[in-house]
């Protein structure tokens, strides 16, 4: 396939790397327990990057197994609903020097599937590739199995593109039936990324907004904003009021009871990974990082039973805690594991 590279302006790529600021949370009380129900033991198995391959361990973070070696996975991990499939994205580089003396290096990205069965037969060397477009991440799987929610940037293939043009689309399994949600895209004064989908078919995203400075526009998370899968296409005010509600909140997870959903802070003042109602009235902390390190602003991951989450912090650990804050154990790291991802099959 030929392509051409994308030029990205070195402020919008900063403003990418999620730098957080501004007025802080109030004060966020766990949840309690009558609220959580009954907590049990946690259970399954959690896809996660080392040294960016493809690993697998159970939830109690033994039994590691390489799945996939890439060397260069990066972003958010989904299990199919058969506990036998990962889509993962990888990541590249382009460079781009025109003649005016413009350009840079950026990241390219597709979704590939990587496949237990393949690892369980000594084979760590073979995985499928789902999108060819250079601009697909974070994918999330449809609880049936139908459908794969992303993030795409449709100006990743054009050369002298100013900045990206980050959107939520679907496809099927095999990368076909390709949809963008908004229809507008074009036209789109802020990006979309990071979706993560209910039971039910509404999306949860973060919405990031323009701000026009002297070096040129960047972009900067406005918070979380939701819309159903099928009416996609609310004014962007709307969505950056409905963001008010978790300001500059990042890396939603939608739970598979669909009861919540699940955020990163990463400001200075009352940073830690959070969880809340669907309508956001309801939030309580679930986890605040130890000294001297942060989370990952990869989106963190619920257990099958919507009862535990698992997440990762910048000294390259994996953890889990039940969701009112209680439980919390370190299960691998410190070292180089990032992105977990737990399997909604309970029993693989």
């Amino acid at each position: 396939m030929k392509f051409q590279r994308s030029l990205f302006s070195p402020a919008v790529c900063m403003a990418a790397g999620l730098l957080f600021s501004g007025v802080a949370f109030a004060a966020t009380p766990k949840m309690p327990a009558a609220k959580a129900g009954t907590i049990g033991t946690p259970a399954g198995k959690i896809a996660f990057m080392r040294e960016r391959d493809i690993w697998v361990m159970d939830a109690t973070g033994t039994n590691p197994q390489m799945i996939t070696q890439v060397k260069n996975a990066d972003g958010r991990m989904t299990w199919a609903p058969d506990g036998r499939r990962i889509a993962f994205t990888w990541s590249g580089y382009v460079d781009a020097r025109l003649p005016g003396g413009e350009g840079g290096r950026h990241k390219v990205y597709d979704i590939f599937i990587a496949y237990l069965d393949s690892a369980e037969k000594k084979n760590t060397s073979w995985w499928r590739r789902i999108t060819s477009d250079l601009g697909s991440r974070d994918p999330e799987w449809s609880a049936d199995g139908s459908r794969i929610l992303f993030t795409k940037d449709l100006n990743a293939n054009i050369v002298n593109a100013a900045s990206p043009n980050y959107q939520i689309c679907t496809m099927d399994p095999d990368g076909g039936s390709f949809q963008i949600l908004r229809k507008d895209w074009q036209m789109s004064a802020g990006w979309m990324q990071a979706p993560t989908a209910s039971p039910k078919g509404d999306v949860a995203f973060v919405l990031f907004t323009p701000q026009r400075q002297d070096e040129g526009t960047t972009y900067n998370a406005a918070g979380i904003a939701i819309r159903p899968m099928t009416s996609f296409m609310a004014p962007m005010d709307s969505l950056a009021a409905m963001c008010k509600r978790v300001p500059q909140a990042v890396a939603p997870c939608w739970s598979p009871d669909g009861k919540w959903i699940a955020w990163i802070d990463n400001r200075l003042t009352d940073g830690g990974l959070y969880i809340g109602t669907p309508d956001f009235k309801e939030q309580y902390l679930v986890f605040s990082p130890p000294v001297s390190t942060n989370l990952t602003t990869y989106q963190p991951s619920f257990s099958a039973d919507s009862k535990w989450l698992t997440f990762g912090t910048t000294d390259g650990s994996i953890w889990i805690c039940d969701i009112t804050g209680n439980g919390a154990k370190r299960i691998s790291g410190p070292g180089s594991d990032m992105g977990p991802a737990w399997s909604k099959a309970a029993k693989k």
